[in-house]
């Protein structure tokens, strides 16, 4: 049997070999943080100093600019996570159950600054830091998936069994995510419906869209670095486990 050696399989198999994924990915880091800390520097400048303030919330508005991206990387990470877990029970990807593993967390984070800022934000807009309305609900339900699937991986000792299972829960837990999405359009909620990206282009002046825009550049490369170095550390852990086992088998033999 010949092996495909073009250079999108040699791509793939890099990729999917985790001691290569790392020497691969590593020298990405420090441009990674570069980038990310210069879009934060620009972007909360634009947000402080250059955006107007709104002529019904005033200063408060300028919460939108860390509740926005937050709230999109809350939907985005679950998705990564998604794409992993098929890639886990499908593909049988040796690095998809890792990337699964170490986005749980980042999500988890982010949503629930996605519901902190939002509540910051809610008070002084609606009146309230809390409705029980469903865009709120079913952000907390989300919430509380990640941390159910971050339990999960803790309850097994075995990761490769473990993947297998919470690639299950994952792709069930994915049924939330157009559930978040459409909630502004389903039901009465509080949340306006989508005002940036519409077929019929976004309805926020130019001085408030760039800010909004560099900001979720800049929180979508946190999260890209983030995810690359929870996923190193996830392999050299995963390494030392082994040699443990193997040392621990040495020993009783």
């Amino acid at each position: 049997m010949t092996l495909d050696t073009t250079p999108k399989q040699r791509w793939w198999n890099r990729l999917a070999h985790p001691g290569q994924f790392v020497a691969w990915t590593r020298p990405l880091l420090w441009p990674l943080t570069v980038v990310t800390a210069l879009l934060f520097v620009a972007g909360l400048y634009l947000a402080l100093f250059q955006s107007p303030e709104d002529y019904q919330m005033g200063h408060t508005v300028r919460i939108m600019y860390v509740h926005v991206p937050n709230a999109w990387l809350s939907q985005f990470v679950y998705a990564t996570m998604a794409v992993s877990a098929l890639g886990t029970l499908v593909w049988r990807h040796p690095m998809a159950d890792v990337s699964m593993k170490a986005a749980a967390p980042l999500g988890a984070l982010f949503t629930a600054l996605a519901l902190f800022t939002g509540a910051l934000w809610g008070r002084p807009t609606w009146g309230t830091f809390w409705e029980w309305d469903g865009r709120m609900t079913s952000t907390l339900v989300l919430l509380f998936i990640y941390l159910g699937l971050i339990a999960l991986w803790r309850a097994f000792d075995d990761q490769l069994r473990a993947a297998r299972v919470i690639a299950v829960f994952t792709l069930v837990g994915a049924v939330n995510i157009p559930i978040i999405k459409f909630s502004v359009d389903w039901w009465s909620t509080l949340h306006q419906p989508a005002s940036v990206f519409r077929a019929d282009g976004p309805r926020m002046p130019g001085s408030i869209l760039l800010p909004l825009f560099v900001m979720f550049f800049a929180f979508t490369f946190l999260f890209i670095t983030l995810q690359l170095k929870a996923m190193h550390t996830e392999v050299k852990r995963r390494r030392v486990m082994g040699l443990q086992r193997r040392l621990a088998q040495g020993n009783a033999a």
